[in-house]
């Protein structure tokens, strides 16, 4: 193999890692972009000696410093970094209108967790036993911080 097919080889591992930070977070295409670095490192080892292999090896590794210094200077971080900050809550339980025992019925199937409706308050709840199908009654058994647990009526 020529000395172009290993820098093609190394230059698809780098943008393939590079796709890993920035844009497909999971793992895959940065093992395949490192696998894809790696062979070609090895690859100009075997065909063109120690000093070959050592040659692509420090290019490589300027490269990486190369890239990585003007990633973080020109802020490309900042176009990728969540800006907004999440102001939405959990389940919070207003304790005057429910309470423990109270009956209400299920608005979405408890599997086992969903909807119930309590007068006129839609809240999140778990089933204590498994399984709840829309439109049977529900009974809170216990609340837990800002959990509800019901169970058959």
């Amino acid at each position: 193999m020529n000395w172009l097919g290993i820098v093609l080889i190394i230059i698809l591992g780098l943008v393939a890692l590079l796709l890993e930070f920035l844009v497909l977070p999971g793992g895959v295409v940065g093992i395949i972009g490192a696998l894809f670095v790696g062979a070609g490192i090895v690859i100009s080892y075997f065909e063109y000696g120690a000093v070959g292999g050592s040659i692509t090896l420090a290019g490589t590794l300027i490269a990486v410093v190369i890239i990585m210094i003007l990633i973080f200077r020109n802020k490309s971080w900042r176009k990728v970094m969540l800006h907004e900050n999440v102001t939405g809550k959990m389940n919070e339980i207003d304790m005057d209108k429910l309470q423990e025992g109270m009956s209400g019925i299920a608005v979405s199937r408890l599997a086992p967790a969903g909807k119930g409706k309590f007068g006129t308050e839609v809240e999140e709840v778990h089933s204590a036993h498994g399984f709840i199908d829309v439109g049977q009654e529900i009974i809170i058994s216990k609340i837990e911080g800002n959990k509800i647990i019901v169970k058959l009526k």
